[in-house]
């Protein structure tokens, strides 16, 4: 079976595509540091929180801003640990600031943790995909500030597949932190258009709403292509796998590698025996970004992506589900090819993709079955926009 159309169908995206003259939430200090002046300040910030080359805790301290915590999400304060990892509490080595991890046993603010502080601020990038934790922590600080009584500013930042809005919508019964809300996989939503969505909607806790300010981003429009300064993530290290994630990562719930391990994460599709594809990977632990990865040690034959995700993705504007239905019917085992089948569902939001796929649903058929529930969330998102969009 065909798994990707050739190379050649699109463009090879070049560094003059992307618009550099987009000015960050963050690096936009004159519309809030009069909010935060006197005010006691915690911070939700990671390696992407830069205001140009400087984080913006460092930032924030030299202006006088009186910071008392920062609170770290999924991969940490530095973005030095692999997906899932405990991220432990402790002290920033640079500032002496207290860390407090939101990922693992404690993904929301408790009420003692934010007690002595006024206004609780969100600066980190996101990349536009769903299961991207970075969102199901903002939802979590915006509760507990709601419930609180903390005012929640949000720092925002462009989104990088941005420009679309494609997959199926998340059902509720199968909301997790890898999907709190009944957005699409691709849900073309900056972190603080999402943010005003979570909050007029009444997603909180109780259909609370908390008290929010949004600081946008100058410049920046759907249509646009934005680079990524710094990593989101240490297994997402270039645009082409911010591109292709959104397409591949219900990989994670099968038997198929997704190239964690390897120079190429979320670039490489494979498994050892795999009988289509001419790239050969072998995934090995590597500390702070691969732990145990699947099929750690083994050598793996399948599909290198990386320029079909600077083409056909950023070209298409769509969804691939080419690659999932094609490894599926190409693997041996059918039993054993949702090796997490209750991951793989959290991840699509329902358990209709997986049943599509046993099925011998056609690709065009899986898509069709999530246009109304698209359809809906499309209206729905916008009356949240706050950049000119794509269409």
């Amino acid at each position: 079976m065909l798994l990707f159309m050739s190379c050649s169908s699109g463009q090879l995206l070049t560094g003059d595509r992307y618009n550099r003259n987009i000015t960050v939430g963050a690096a936009r200090t004159q519309l809030y540091l009069g909010e935060l002046k006197g005010k006691r300040v915690g911070i939700v910030a990671n390696q992407t929180s830069l205001i140009g080359r400087t984080h913006i805790v460092d930032s924030l301290l030299s202006l006088g801003i009186e910071l008392k915590k920062v609170f770290a999400p999924e991969h940490g304060f530095r973005g030095d640990s692999g997906a899932g990892e405990t991220i432990l509490d402790g002290k920033d080595t640079k500032t002496g600031l207290p860390l407090i991890s939101l990922y693992g046993k404690n993904k929301k603010p408790s009420a003692e943790m934010i007690q002595d502080l006024d206004i609780l601020v969100f600066d980190i990038q996101d990349v536009g995909a769903r299961f991207y934790t970075y969102i199901s922590t903002m939802h979590y600080v915006m509760e507990a500030a709601a419930e609180q009584g903390k005012k929640v500013i949000v720092l925002d930042r462009p989104n990088p597949n941005g420009f679309y809005v494609d997959g199926p919508v998340l059902q509720p019964e199968f909301r997790s932190f890898v999907g709190m809300h009944p957005i699409s996989v691709v849900h073309g939503l900056t972190v603080g258009e999402l943010a005003l969505m979570i909050n007029g909607e009444k997603w909180l806790n109780n259909g609370m709403q908390c008290d929010l300010s949004v600081i946008p981003c100058d410049g920046y429009k759907h249509s646009d292509l934005y680079e990524l300064p710094v990593r989101p993530s240490p297994n997402l290290p270039n645009m082409a796998s911010v591109y292709l994630y959104p397409s591949i990562c219900w990989f994670e719930g099968t038997a198929i590698s997704v190239g964690r391990g390897t120079d190429k994460p979320f670039q490489l599709i494979g498994y050892p025996g795999c009988s289509t594809g001419k790239s050969e990977f072998t995934p090995k632990d590597i500390p702070g970004i691969a732990t145990d990865p699947p099929h750690e040690g083994k050598a793996c034959k399948g599909h290198d992506l990386e320029e079909f995700g600077l083409t056909f993705i950023v070209t298409s504007k769509a969804l691939y589900l080419d690659w999932t239905k094609g490894m599926y019917d190409e693997y041996p085992d059918k039993k054993g090819f949702f090796t997490s089948p209750e991951f793989f569902d959290k991840l699509a939001g329902s358990d209709q993709l997986r049943k599509q796929l046993a099925s011998g649903f056609s690709v065009s058929d899986m898509k069709k079955s999530w246009q109304k529930d698209l359809g809906d969330y499309k209206e729905k998102r916008k009356k949240y926009l706050l950049y000119p969009d794509f269409e």
